[in-house]
């Protein structure tokens, strides 16, 4: 008899994930991706900017949740264990890759059920995004798209609750800074 592991804590899952069943542990593998992948997804997107190698990082991620998981590693939120994954092999590319920067037009990725209006805006945010260093671009990132609460950006990105807001907060001035001529100018068309 198959149980239904969606009504499960993550606690619970990683239990399984650790048992000697592996049936057992496939299945609390397969639950805790489909509850977390979309939003993994969505943070490499964001970050990366860069379909296909986020594509890759994004798989990278559950390998490594899953053999760190079974190696009994003392993490049992799973959510922000899975973005700190993500954001350490991001840090890595960012780090390893070519100083370029590739901006393409309709490479904007957002959360399904979002909807945006005005399609010329959502270009010029994502183009803010990319110009922020990337530990403001992450903590807006991470507080407006993924949803986390200041803890949980501080602890995945070791650092204080405080320097998060403070993250967050210089992000959205600096992205308004960077779009205030292009709002006046939108402003001046509409009318």
């Amino acid at each position: 008899m198959r149980q239904n592991f969606s009504t499960y804590t993550d606690e619970k899952l990683v239990f399984l994930l650790r048992s000697d069943n592996k049936e057992e542990s496939e299945i609390a593998f397969t639950e805790v991706y489909n509850r977390y992948s979309s939003r993994v997804h969505a943070y490499c997107l964001r970050v990366l900017n860069d379909y296909e190698q986020a594509e890759d990082i994004f798989q990278e991620v559950f390998i490594r949740f899953f053999q760190k998981i079974k190696s009994n590693y003392p993490e049992t939120n799973v959510s922000g264990y899975l973005i700190k994954i993500a954001r350490n092999l991001c840090l890595n590319y960012k780090r390893d890759k070519v100083n370029t920067i590739n901006i393409q037009e309709n490479d904007i990725y957002f959360e399904p059920g979002k909807s945006f209006e005005n399609s010329e805006l959502l270009d010029l945010i994502t183009t803010a995004l990319e110009l922020l260093d990337f530990e403001y671009k992450e903590a807006f990132v991470m507080r407006e798209y993924d949803g986390l609460s200041y803890n949980e950006i501080a602890e995945v990105t070791n650092t204080t609750v405080t320097n998060a807001k403070s993250r967050v907060f210089r992000a959205k001035q600096k992205i308004k800074e960077i779009l205030q001529p292009y709002l006046k100018d939108m402003a001046n068309n509409e009318n």
